[in-house]
C-alpha cells in the first residue's frame, strides 16, 4: 500500500487558505485591497469582536457581473492578470486570486453586489466553500462582503487568535496604513458599534494623516519629495525635534500604493538623519516610493508584505538624498516645534512645586571668567577655598552677592577687575532676611551648608562638567560621577514614593499618538503607569492624554520618556507588574536625572554630594555603574615621588 496520498480538494483548500489568512486582519486586507481595484472611491469596514465573528466590508467600486460571481471564489480566478507577460506589469493590489477562495473556505461568506451593466444586484452565500444561495437582489452599485466566523471549521487555528481587542488593534493598524496609502480614497472604520476613523478621500496625504492619527503627530512632519535615477518618492517625515521614537512602529513605507516592508528604505531614512538624532532613536515617515512596475517583484511574500527591487541602490539613494534635504533645510531656530508631541512651546504648568527633591538649575550664559574665592565662613573660623564661575558681566559697576547669604561677609583678597570701570565687590554686609521671603534655591543653599558643616568633606571642584571632586577627610579625595549619582537618588526617591504626593499634575495634558498596539497595552497597564506617577487617560483613536507625571521629570521630556515606556510595555507584555515598575522607575530616574555636561552651580553639587553621604548604601547607579571611588592621598604623593 502506498504512503502517499493526494489530498481532497476541501483539504487541500484548508491548508492553501492557511498560507493567506492567517487572522480577521488577513481577510480585511484582501477584501479591502480589492475594493480599491475595483476604483471604489468610499469604502466602509466594519468588525465586531475583533473581526472573529462579524466582518463588512462595503465599497461603491464597479461591482461583479452575476456571470463571474461563482468565479470569483474559484482559486486562481482573477481579472488582474491573464498571461506570463502580466506579471512584469503588476500594478494592482490584488492579482493572485487566491483571497476569495481562502477566506470562503474557512468562513461564512455572504457578498451582495451590482455591476453597472446588470439591472439587479447578486447575492451569493457560500461556507466553508459550499454554496449555500444565489439569488437575485434589489440594491446599489458596488459590493457588500459580509464574513462571519472565521475559522468555524479549523478549530486548530482558532486556539491560535488572540484576544478581540489585539486582533481590533491588528485591523485598526491595518487601516491607518491603506488610508495613507490611498488618501484619494474615503474610508470609515467602524469597531463594536463605535466609528473610529473617517477620512474625506481629498487626495491630499497630509489631510489623511492628520485624519488618521491627529494634529500632534500631523505637526510634527515636514515634507519631502525628490526623484531620482528613475525613483520618485514622496510624503512626510519628523522634524529634527520630533524624530525620537523609541521603535520603528510610525515608520510607512508604501511602493506604487503598497504597503511593505522595506529594509532598504529603512536604512536610508535613518542613515539620512545620522548626525541630528539620538542613537537609539528613530524618526517616523508616511513616504510613497514610485518605480517601473517592471523594476520589482511583489509576489514573494504570502501577504505582499514585502517585495523584491531588481535593483536596490537607486531606492536607497533616493529615500537618503531626498530625507537629507529636507532635514538639512528644516531650521530649528526658525520653525516652532509642535506643541505636546515633542517639546512644548512652553512647558506645561504645574499646580505645585517639589518640596524636597534635588533641584538643577542650569545658567542660561556660558561661564566666561573663573576666580578663585573663599566659600563663606560655615563652622567656626575653617574656610574653603573652590572655584566658582560667573557669567560675563556687561554694563555692572558693582555685583553684590550677599542677597544670597545671611550674616555673612564674603572676605575677599581685593577686588577682582573686570575691565575698566567694572568691579565685582565682596564686601557688602550681609542684611537678615525674613524665612518666608526666601526663594526655593536661597533654602536649598543654606540647607547645602548646614549640611556641609556636619562632615568632614570638603568640595573642591568639578571636572569635565562630569565629575564631583571631594576632600573626603584628611587621607583621600572622592571622585563623584554627578549623573549616575543623581540617578540613583532619584530612583531611590521614586521607589519610596507615595503616588498623591509626588506626581505633578499638568495644567495642559499632552497628548501622545501611538501605534495602535501600543496604544491599547498602554491602557492595559493604566494601573502600572498610575503608580509609577503617569495618570493617562484615553484620547481614541490611537492617543493618550497624559495629566501627571513623576514629579521629578522634566516637562520638556514627557513625551519621549513616555514613547520610550509604551515600547518597553509592548515589548515585554508578559513580564509581571513588579518588573515593569522597576524598568519605568530606572528610565524616568535616567532621564530626570542631571546629565555628564550640564553646566551645574557649587552649591548643586555640594547638595548632591551631602545627599549621598546622607545614603551610604547607595553604591551603584539602577544601570550597576559605579557612582564613586577614591583617591588616595598616598597614591597621589606616590605620583609626585614625595614617597
Amino acid at each position: 500500500m502506498g504512503v502517499i496520498n493526494v489530498l481532497s480538494k476541501q483539504v487541500a483548500e484548508l491548508i492553501a487558505a492557511g498560507e493567506v489568512i492567517e487572522r480577521p486582519s488577513s481577510v480585511i486586507k484582501e477584501l479591502v485591497e480589492n475594493a480599491i481595484d475595483a476604483d471604489s472611491t468610499d469604502i466602509t469596514v466594519e468588525i465586531q469582536h475583533g473581526g472573529v465573528t462579524f466582518m463588512r466590508v462595503t465599497d461603491n467600486g464597479v461591482g461583479i457581473e452575476r456571470d463571474d460571481v461563482k468565479n470569483a471564489f474559484l482559486r486562481h480566478a482573477t481579472s488582474k492578470i491573464s498571461e506570463q507577460d502580466d506579471l512584469d506589469s503588476i500594478s494592482t493590489l490584488g492579482f493572485r486570486g487566491e483571497a476569495l477562495a481562502s477566506i470562503c473556505a474557512v468562513s461564512k461568506v455572504d457578498i451582495i453586489t451590482k455591476n453597472k451593466n446588470d439591472s439587479e444586484g447578486t447575492r451569493y452565500v457560500v461556507e466553508g466553500g459550499e454554496e449555500k444561495a444565489f439569488e437575485p437582489v434589489g440594491c446599489p452599485q458596488g459590493t457588500t462582503f459580509v464574513v462571519r466566523d472565521l475559522f468555524y471549521n479549523v478549530p486548530a487555528r482558532m486556539k491560535f487568535l488572540k484576544k478581540d481587542v489585539a486582533e481590533s488593534n491588528n485591523i485598526s493598524s491595518l487601516m491607518d496604513r491603506i488610508a495613507l496609502s490611498h488618501p484619494e480614497v474615503s474610508f470609515t472604520f467602524i469597531r463594536d458599534g463605535k466609528q473610529l476613523m473617517k477620512t474625506s478621500g481629498n487626495g491630499q496625504l497630509d489631510t489623511a494623516i492628520f485624519q488618521v492619527f491627529g494634529k500632534q503627530f500631523a505637526a510634527s512632519l515636514i515634507p519631502v519629495s525628490y526623484e531620482f535615477g528613475g525613483v520618485k518618492m514622496s510624503g512626510y517625515i519628523s522634524k529634527p525635534v520630533s524624530a525620537n521614537r523609541a521603535s520603528r512602529n510610525m515608520q510607512m513605507f508604501f511602493v506604487n500604493g503598497r504597503y511593505v516592508r522595506s529594509k532598504t528604505a529603512m536604512a536610508a531614512l535613518e542613515q539620512a538623519y545620522s548626525g541630528c538624532i539620538m542613537s537609539g532613536k528613530f524618526p517616523a515617515c508616511v513616504m510613497n516610493i514610485e518605480l517601473s512596475c517592471s523594476e520589482l517583484d511583489v509576489n514573494v511574500h504570502p501577504a505582499k508584505l514585502e517585495i523584491r527591487f531588481t535593483n536596490e541602490k537607486p531606492i536607497y539613494e533616493c529615500v537618503y538624498y531626498g530625507v537629507k534635504s529636507a532635514v538639512a533645510n528644516y531650521d530649528t531656530r526658525n520653525v516652532e516645534a509642535p506643541q505636546n508631541e515633542t517639546v512644548h512651546e512652553k512647558p506645561p504648568t504645574v499646580f505645585r512645586q517639589p518640596e524636597s527633591s534635588v533641584q538643577m538649575s542650569l545658567p542660561k550664559t556660558e561661564p566666561k571668567e573663573t576666580y578663585n574665592v573663599f566659600i563663606p565662613e560655615i563652622s567656626g573660623s575653617e574656610k574653603r577655598e573652590t572655584k566658582i564661575s560667573f557669567p560675563e558681566i556687561k554694563n555692572v559697576k558693582k555685583v553684590d552677592l550677599s542677597e544670597h547669604y545671611n550674616n555673612k561677609t564674603y572676605k575677599n583678597d581685593g577686588d577682582f577687575r573686570l575691565n575698566d570701570d567694572e568691579i565685582i565687590d565682596f564686601s557688602a554686609e550681609m542684611k537678615q532676611t525674613e524665612p518666608e521671603a526666601e526663594t526655593e534655591t536661597e533654602q536649598q543653599i543654606s540647607e547645602a551648608e548646614e549640611k556641609v558643616s556636619e562632615r568632614p568633606i570638603k568640595y573642591i571642584g568639578e571636572a569635565f562638567r562630569a565629575y564631583i571632586i571631594i576632600e573626603y577627610d584628611d587621607e583621600r579625595i572622592m571622585f563623584i560621577d554627578k549623573h549616575a549619582a543623581h540617578e540613583r537618588l532619584i530612583y531611590e526617591r521614586l521607589k519610596k514614593q507615595n503616588k498623591s504626593d509626588d506626581n505633578q499634575m499638568l495644567l495642559e495634558p499632552v497628548t501622545v499618538t501611538l501605534e495602535k498596539n501600543e496604544y491599547q497595552t498602554v491602557l492595559e497597564n493604566k494601573d502600572v503607569l498610575s503608580e509609577a506617577g503617569f495618570d493617562v487617560d484615553d484620547f481614541g483613536n490611537g492617543r493618550i492624554l497624559i495629566r501627571s507625571v513623576p514629579l521629578l521629570l522634566e516637562k520638556l521630556e514627557i513625551t519621549e520618556a513616555f514613547l520610550e515606556i509604551s515600547d518597553y510595555l509592548q515589548k515585554h507584555k508578559k513580564v509581571i507588574m513588579s518588573e515593569k515598575m522597576e524598568w519605568i522607575y530606572k528610565n524616568t530616574a535616567c532621564r530626570a536625572a542631571i546629565k555628564a555636561g550640564n553646566v551645574n552651580k557649587p552649591e548643586e553639587l555640594i547638595r548632591l554630594a551631602m545627599e549621598l553621604e546622607e545614603n551610604p548604601d547607595v553604591k551603584y547607579c539602577p544601570h550597576g555603574r559605579p557612582i564613586y571611588f577614591f583617591i588616595s592621598k598616598n597614591e597621589i604623593e606616590k605620583n609626585f615621588k614625595r614617597v
